[in-house]
């Protein structure tokens, strides 16, 4: 019975890595060193399963462990990772990257202005604006209040703008 509860789980941690890997990215700005976190993430959530409580949800848990091994890799570097091309870039599930000329530039554009935001709302962002994460499920994955992330994204939403050259508009 153990082994066939041990295939299912690594059946479904390979399951989540194309999410993991976009999770990485957006907390690395570099599909290279986001690879190489989801990797170390992976390992670990395989020689740490008998942690994993039956039940739980297996993307929170490995969101969770993601975003530790990015701030541990971070406090031992203390320098964040090199720009990105556009053109590497893998978007949604499909494994297609931005086609049109206008779709690579508002990638980049995006691209940039995320890695310009503090790290507790790039997280935030990405949990919810790029993986669906609801603010309780983003709030569960960081351990905060969802008054928190609440804050964090509403922040992070408004410091992009002007990197995006979107105006306020009516807002104050």
């Amino acid at each position: 019975m153990e082994a066939c509860v041990s295939n299912q789980f690594q059946r479904d941690l390979v399951a989540l890595v194309p999410k993991l890997r976009r999770f990485a990215f957006s907390l690395t700005c570099n599909a290279a060193d986001g690879d190489d976190l989801v990797q170390s993430a992976c390992e670990k959530a395989l020689r740490n399963r008998d942690q994993f409580q039956a039940g739980s949800r297996l993307d929170s848990w490995m969101y969770r462990i993601v975003q530790t091994a990015w701030l541990d890799d971070m406090r031992k570097r203390k320098v964040r990772g090199p720009s990105v091309d556009p053109d590497d870039i893998e978007l949604g599930d499909e494994g297609r990257g931005a086609s049109l000329p206008e779709d690579r530039m508002m990638l980049a554009s995006v691209t940039t202005a995320m890695a310009s935001l503090p790290d507790p709302q790039r997280v935030v962002l990405s949990l919810v604006a790029i993986e669906g994460l609801s603010y309780k499920e983003a709030a569960d994955v960081l351990e905060v209040p969802v008054g928190t992330v609440m804050s964090r994204l509403s922040r992070a939403r408004e410091a992009l703008l002007p990197h995006l050259g979107i105006s306020r508009g009516g807002r104050q």
